[in-house]
């Protein structure tokens, strides 16, 4: 059993990489790729001390041979993160790099780029995906879907399309079933020492008669024996330390922003309810309005036809009273006026008095 600096901190996993040789080792196992030789290309560090951030990337021009023994240069994007909120940063770096007019190859004047493969280290999953190394390929197809061979690989097309692999390193459950996991297995965080997460325990006899594999290990041995490493890691620590704070900060804003939102919506809720329930009263106290505006209507209505009914009969009656008024200056007597009239006496006898 052996104690080794974790890689998985930035300044320990930059250090396994500026060994040639180990890089050329793990680049190999992850790309399937016999690679022959490998450098860092200009500005491959960009988490430097002024501008700390929570992504480690590094460039790297990789001469590849391949089985039929030919050699052509490729370009790797080597990205590396602890933390779940890097895709945008992801998407940036892969657009600068494109930009770059360094990364285009000097054979073809500058017309086509180099081909690149991109390689994300995550310290985190990524949704329900159960593997822990991912390879996302481009393939080319014609209208029916089906897949296009002939003339290629195009540089024109292998400039504006790049393959990846990603690697899920919490699903690195020590089990070594092929050369990658075998490589990847110094990554294992099942192997953490239980006290202090900058080191792992690893059995070394895994790696015996590997000489490759014992070259990483070897170097990992020397980065855990360097104070200045520790110190680094122990910096790295207190970034991450506050990175995990504050995220749980944002988190617990968030949750209680969330529970101050539903708060709010349930009085808003209960204060549409309430609204709701006062127009229809409103509407209710309107409709009962109207209909007694409709029935003062029709008791107007209905006084008005009484008073023309009372006017009418008032008319009739002042017509009957003069009409026995000229039946009396013609000499008639009250008995001869009624019968001629048709009424009562007494009527006649009442319509005299009201005109007196």
């Amino acid at each position: 059993m052996i104690t080794i600096a974790n890689p998985i901190y930035d300044v320990v996993f930059k250090y396994l990489m500026e060994d040639e040789r180990i890089a050329r080792t793990i680049l190999s196992a992850l790309l399937k790729k016999d690679i022959v030789h490998v450098e860092v290309r200009p500005h491959e560090y960009a988490n430097d001390k002024s501008a700390p951030i929570t992504m480690l990337r590094i460039d790297f021009g990789a001469t590849v041979r391949e089985q039929d023994g030919s050699e052509h240069l490729i370009l790797i994007e080597l990205q590396k993160t602890w933390i779940e909120t890097e895709t945008l940063r992801f998407r940036q770096y892969l657009g600068v790099q494109y930009e770059n007019p360094k990364n285009m190859t000097a054979e073809s004047g500058g017309e086509h780029a180099l081909p690149m493969v991109a390689v994300y280290l995550l310290g985190h999953r990524i949704g329900d995906i159960e593997e822990p190394v991912i390879y996302v390929r481009h393939h080319t197809y014609n209208y029916e879907d089906e897949r296009i061979t002939k003339g290629l690989p195009n540089p024109f097309v292998e400039s504006l399309t790049h393959d990846s692999i990603i690697v899920q390193i919490p699903l690195l459950h020590g089990q070594v079933n092929n050369r990658v996991e075998k490589v990847l297995s110094i990554f294992d965080q099942t192997y953490k020492d239980e006290d202090n997460r900058k080191i792992l325990n690893m059995d070394d006899s895994l790696y015996t008669g590997d000489a490759d594999m014992e070259r990483i290990v070897h170097r990992l041995l020397k980065a855990a024996a360097s104070a200045k490493m520790r110190h680094d890691m122990n910096v790295e620590d207190e970034f991450m330390s506050a990175i995990e704070r504050r995220d749980t900060e944002i988190l617990t804003r968030d949750h209680e922003l969330a529970q101050q939102k539903v708060l709010l919506q349930e009085q808003s809720d209960q204060l549409q309810q309430q609204s709701d329930q006062l127009q229809q009263q409103s509407d209710q106290l309107q409709q009962q309005s109207d209909q007694l505006q409709q029935q003062s209507d029709q008791l107007q209505q209905q006084s008005d036809q009484l008073q023309q009914q009372s006017d009418q009969l008032q008319q009739k009656d002042e017509q009957l009273r003069r009409s026995v008024l000229l039946f009396q200056k013609a000499g008639m007597s009250m008995e001869s006026i009624a019968e001629n009239l048709g009424i009562p006496i007494e009527e006649i006898l009442s319509l005299t008095t009201k005109g007196t």
